[in-house]
């Protein structure tokens, strides 16, 4: 991988080639992206500009892939897939020294190389460049479409597929399909009902790592996440995403059927239903079906005659959270207008 330069690194243009305004830092970049106004794109067109920057991506990266190792042949002389280097380890084979070398410090758990500012240690060299970005909080490679930025090129390129229908990772248990294969890993720990993160102080577990992170943020007041527009702050990124909608009052879920435009995908999702009579969500009770899983939530407190919100004044409990709320009001004698 070619070593960026410094210019690359410190000056990015404005995201969306509007003008030609420099930035280095990534915040002026945000407040540059909303200063303009965008065309807001259907489905297909996004899925179109994301396929034509994936295959643009790929074959940039086999062109100069294919040229350094053309030239790495040449020069050591060496037979296109003669791999004569075993690994007495593992016993993997490997055509180059070098690469065997870097290998090796997998079983030897040697780590050579060390960040100054946070003293974390890496095996590979280029991983404690890709490191240093998490001190900077620079992230050099921006996607074009929604530009959402990223430590490295492999990052951008798996992003790149969510704008796309393609979801090469499959479960071989459910069949549901997935754009990256941590995702699929994770996903299969649904399967295992295996939860190995559990929360020291309340004793909840998790299937994954983040959601045990973002759990811990409920046990404290800290928001991390802060918009650099108005300074908003949030307790998770996905708010703060949904959030920075706001400023640009852009709408990139389009309906294919009415052209109605929304913020969120999952809002999209629910009402594209209202084209259709489907009703996935039933009630394995009684067979009653619903447009949304919240209606079914809310339905199944019927059969359990569960009644989770709770007065704190008169300790009087209802099913739902806005019946509790009307009540409150015959406490404080406010009316309520509907």
């Amino acid at each position: 991988m070619e070593e960026m330069n410094e210019t690359s690194i410190s000056k990015r243009n404005c995201l969306r080639g509007v003008c030609r305004e420099e930035n280095a830092e990534a915040g002026n970049l945000t407040k540059n992206f909303v200063s303009h106004t965008h065309k807001t794109l259907t489905n297909s067109e996004i899925s179109e500009q994301a396929d034509s920057k994936i295959e643009r991506f790929e074959s940039e990266t086999f062109e100069n892939t294919h040229s350094e190792r053309k030239n790495l042949a040449s020069r050591l002389c060496v037979h296109k897939n003669e791999k004569t280097l075993i690994c007495n380890v593992c016993g993997k084979k490997f055509s180059y020294k070098s690469v065997l070398k870097l290998h090796f410090l997998i079983h030897t758990g040697e780590k050579p190389y060390v960040c100054q500012i946070c003293s974390k240690a890496f095996a590979w060299k280029n991983v404690l460049k890709y490191h240093m970005f998490t001190h900077t909080n620079e992230r050099p490679f921006v996607c074009e479409i929604c530009c959402k930025a990223f430590i490295n090129n492999g990052q951008l390129k798996t992003h790149l597929l969510t704008h796309t229908n393609k979801k090469p990772y499959v479960c071989e248990i459910c069949s549901k399909a997935f754009t990256e294969r941590g995702s699929l890993k994770c996903h299969m720990l649904i399967h295992t009902n295996e939860k190995r993160y559990v929360c020291e102080i309340c004793s909840k577990a998790f299937t994954q790592s983040g959601g045990l992170k973002s759990h811990l943020l409920i046990h404290t007041e800290e928001k991390p996440f802060v918009c650099e527009i108005c300074s908003k702050a949030f307790k998770h990124s996905s708010n703060l995403k949904s959030h920075l909608l706001t400023h640009t009052k852009e709408k990139p879920f389009v309906c294919e059927i009415c052209s109605k435009a929304f913020k969120h995908s999952s809002n999209m999702k629910s009402h594209l239903l209202t084209h259709t009579k489907e009703r996935p969500f039933v009630c394995e009770i009684c067979s009653k079906a619903f447009k949304h899983s919240s209606n079914l939530n809310s339905h199944l407190l019927i059969h359990t005659n569960e009644k989770p919100y709770v007065c704190e004044i008169c300790t009087k409990a209802f099913r739902h959270k806005c019946s509790l709320k009307t009540h409150l009001l015959t406490h404080t004698k406010e009316k309520h207008h509907v």
